[in-house]
């Protein structure tokens, strides 16, 4: 027999109508309709009943999904576990690397995009400007030679793919959580009147050539320094 799945106002599930009687399903019924009774209403009422007594869709379907919701809850933990031990470990290579503590001195950029950025970039010491990270990025402008962009400039996306997918993540993580990539992000949309999209590319050139440029002259970042000195990295 099909399971009853409460479809009728008045009554939410199979578990609740077993227990009550063709008169209190007549009763509230009542809320819902101008005339619940009458033989077709009693019978109708009798029938649900005796279709809800013999269903056991909705207390196994709710079983089933407990055990579902607990085996989800089991492995996202056992995921979140995974996760924070390996970051444990790229904190402990990441203390062995000098260069590591001169990146992680601006605020938001945690130790996953300092690690990814630095695997794809290497040592940042070999790069004299920022747009050689860019190129090395895949993150500089080049002219499309087809399809409909053909003549258009673009992004020559010719570089590693994980270092600029990090690059651009690193960027809009600044943009939320760094007081003055925010500054510099509402500059380039209010005041200059930016597409957003356009006002991050731009800020990830700017992140580049930070990058280049705190590793040439060692020291820390610093929002006051960024743009007569770092842009000299350009």
């Amino acid at each position: 027999m099909p399971a009853f799945h409460g479809h009728i106002k008045g009554v939410s599930d199979s578990t609740s109508l077993r227990s009550l009687t063709v008169e209190e399903v007549i009763q509230r019924w009542k809320k819902h309709r101008q005339r619940p009774g009458g033989m077709t209403g009693i019978q109708r009422a009798s029938h649900l009943i005796s279709q809800a007594k013999q269903s056991i869709g909705d207390t196994t379907a709710l079983h089933e999904a407990k055990q579902d919701l607990q085996r989800l809850v089991e492995e996202y933990e056992r995921i979140v576990e995974i996760l924070d031990a390996i970051e444990q470990d790229i904190q402990t290579l990441l203390g062995e690397i000098p260069l590591a503590q001169q990146i992680r001195s601006i605020k938001g950029l945690g130790p996953i995009f300092t690690a990814a950025i630095l695997a794809g970039a290497g040592d940042l010491k070999q790069y004299a400007h920022g747009r050689q990270l860019l190129r090395r990025a895949g993150l500089n402008l080049a002219e499309s030679a087809s399809g409909k962009r053909k003549g258009q400039i673009v992004l020559s996306k010719r570089g590693d793919a994980t270092l600029r997918k990090y690059m651009y993540l690193a960027t809009t993580q600044l943009v939320a959580n760094n007081p003055a990539f925010k500054q510099w992000h509402e500059h380039n949309v209010e005041v200059k009147h930016m597409k957003k999209q356009r006002s991050i590319f731009k800020l990830l050139g700017k992140l580049a050539r930070i990058l280049i440029g705190i590793v040439q002259h060692g020291e820390a970042f610093s929002p006051d320094k960024a743009s007569p000195i770092y842009d000299q990295a350009a």
